[in-house]
């Protein structure tokens, strides 16, 4: 089955994580295909908002010289969490059945 094309305004580790999916799970509908395109915009949201933490530091000043938390840390925990969910959504966290028997005690 030929793994289609990442949308053009994902950006490298968006579009690294569609092929990788798309190269070890089937994701036939096109609602699933969604998802994914929507797990890989957290990504990219996620490593734009971790670069301008990195860059302007965790807290920053505002206008009334108050301390606070830098908008792009927000950002970053609610795309992760984001993240998650839609994963979770497409089952793609859901590993090998162990083929032994559970442990009795």
């Amino acid at each position: 089955m030929k793994v289609p094309r990442a949308a053009s305004h994902l950006q490298n580790e968006g579009k690294r994580f569609w092929r990788k999916v798309l190269n070890e799970f089937q994701l036939e509908d096109s609602h699933h295909l969604k998802i994914l395109q929507v797990a890989c915009e957290c990504l990219d949201r996620i490593t734009e908002a971790r670069a301008e933490v990195e860059k302007e530091g965790a807290y920053i000043k505002d206008r009334f010289n108050q301390t606070k938390e830098h908008p792009g840390q927000k950002t970053e925990r609610d795309n992760k969490i984001l993240f998650a969910r839609l994963i979770r959504e497409l089952q793609l966290d859901i590993p090998p059945e162990d083929p032994r028997p559970p442990r009795q005690y």
